[in-house]
């Protein structure tokens, strides 16, 4: 599932092929990808709308229109693609956005998991996804404080917590993974056992890992890329996500792979000692 960085790729992509374009029509052939409201209704809505400016919040793409914002979570296998409005419908593109330039904007996702919605401006703040969402990464209020109150009740493992969009909102299974070997911490240790010193270390290390990823434009693994034909490099940088059997990085140790609350884990029993 893409995460914050191939989101924040994936959503520049679309502000340079999209900024200031009309949307002159929309068609919809998978009804449950339209999360709110109904089919008919966002179709309704949408047309004439001009896209105005782009965003992220946690995985969501928001885009700015002119009286609502268009919200739109990728999931597992959801992507873009840009086609000539004669050009035939290809399989499992399942939302077309015709533009007034005489193109489609074509969201095709083969395991249909991805979701939009279209929310009127004053409620984008009081309604889920919003409403249940943690702080972003950058954020000024993600202090040592901020985890302290949000672990402390927390006996899960940390990998788990990490994975909780209500309190760090972006993180998935891979830069979990990187996050905790970069911090020294075993994927394992219960949330309200971690020290002072490794939730300032969790913060840094977190901002650090996803602004490089950002710069590498994401992970290309399996099934994301954050525009027809271009893939992210952050693949080359990861230390322990699905290095399975070959060298940790730092001391030569073989990484090894758990499972985790159902998560593939992927950590340095050297580097991150129970």
């Amino acid at each position: 599932m893409p995460e914050k960085p191939e989101v924040i790729t994936v959503t520049k992509k679309l502000e340079k092929r999209l900024f200031n374009r009309k949307i002159t029509d929309c068609k919809v052939y998978y009804d449950a990808i339209i999360d709110y409201p109904s089919k008919e209704e966002f179709i309704g809505k949408i047309k004439n709308q001009t896209m105005n400016s782009f965003s992220t919040r946690g995985k969501w793409i928001i885009i700015e229109l002119d009286q609502d914002y268009l919200l739109i979570h990728l999931r597992m296998t959801g992507k873009f693609f840009y086609r000539k409005e004669a050009e035939p419908l290809e399989k499992h593109q399942h939302v077309i956005f015709l533009l007034d330039n005489h193109e489609e904007l074509r969201f095709h996702d083969v395991r249909k998991f991805g979701r939009m919605k279209l929310i009127p401006k004053e409620l984008l703040k009081k309604v889920p996804p919003f409403t249940e969402l943690g702080l972003e990464p950058w954020d000024q209020n993600l202090t040592v404080d901020y985890l302290k109150e949000k672990f402390q009740k927390k006996s899960l493992p940390i990998k788990t917590t990490l994975l909780d969009q209500s309190i760090i909102t972006g993180i998935g299974n891979i830069y979990d993974d990187e996050i905790l070997f970069a911090s020294k911490i075993n994927p394992l240790k219960k949330t309200n056992q971690l020290s002072c010193e490794e939730m300032k270390s969790i913060i840094d290390n977190t901002r650090k890992i996803l602004e490089k990823a950002i710069q590498e434009g994401g992970t290309t693994i399996r099934d994301y890329t954050s525009e027809e034909g271009v893939t992210g490099l952050f693949q080359n940088n990861l230390s322990v996500h699905t290095r399975v059997g070959k060298p940790c990085p730092n001391c030569k140790t073989i990484i090894q792979k758990i499972t985790i609350a159902g998560r593939s884990t992927y950590y340095c029993p050297n580097c991150q000692k129970e």
